[in-house]
């Protein structure tokens, strides 16, 4: 029984490991947390734009944003506000070599009659846009706009010996690639026929 137990403890830190994947997972509670890497994260998803009109920096920002494939799903101008969010499959190739490799070195755990371990991955997931508009200035000649993008990611079953892992795990986390804030913001440049400035 010993034995037993030290293949499935071996089995599931090999599929700890696994799961660990490359992206850095952001905990609900570290997103009001500031960390040494906030200025700069902040700078990325902020910019300044020489204008009076609000109106047109929040229905150009929309227009980008469905531009990019999200589906506006709240709106209030009257306070600066949009989010909007896409729906995407989840799956990455090197999931599922994990899932592969970690099923077939868990498949010597047939010797101690124990099924092989399959590690859930990530099958869909939601990315979501919140944006935020206000003024600078009292005259109201400069806007900041910010735009923050995160996304839920729900897994799929799996099974660890005789135990099975439901479907529907889900986690949160800030999508911090900076190439998808510099697109967005170059195209609302272009929407509103201005320069945004960084912070």
């Amino acid at each position: 029984m010993t034995i037993k137990r030290l293949v499935i403890a071996a089995g599931w830190t090999i599929a700890a490991g696994f799961f660990m994947g490359c992206v850095p997972q952001t905990q609900p509670a570290e997103f009001f947390q500031l960390t040494a890497e906030s200025p700069a994260h902040r700078a990325m998803q902020t910019r300044l734009f020489e204008t009076k009109d609000e109106t047109e920096l929040l229905s150009a920002s929309a227009a980008v944003l469905q531009d990019l494939g999200f589906q506006i799903e709240e709106s209030a101008r009257e306070v600066g506000f949009l989010r909007a969010t896409k729906e995407r499959s989840a799956r990455e190739h090197g999931q599922d070599i994990s899932r592969f490799l970690v099923f077939l070195f868990s498949s010597a755990l047939v010797l101690v009659e124990q099924p092989p371990i399959v590690i859930p991955v990530d099958l869909h997931q939601k990315i979501a846009a919140t944006l935020i508009t206000r003024p600078l200035n009292p005259e109201g000649t400069r806007h900041e706009v910010r735009v923050m993008f995160y996304r839920v990611v729900w897994k799929g079953d799996g099974s660890a010996g005789r135990q099975p892992i439901p479907p529907g795990e889900q986690r949160m986390e800030m999508v911090r690639d900076p190439v998808l804030y510099q697109t967005f913001f170059s195209k609302l440049s272009k929407a509103v026929f201005l320069e945004a400035f960084t912070l």
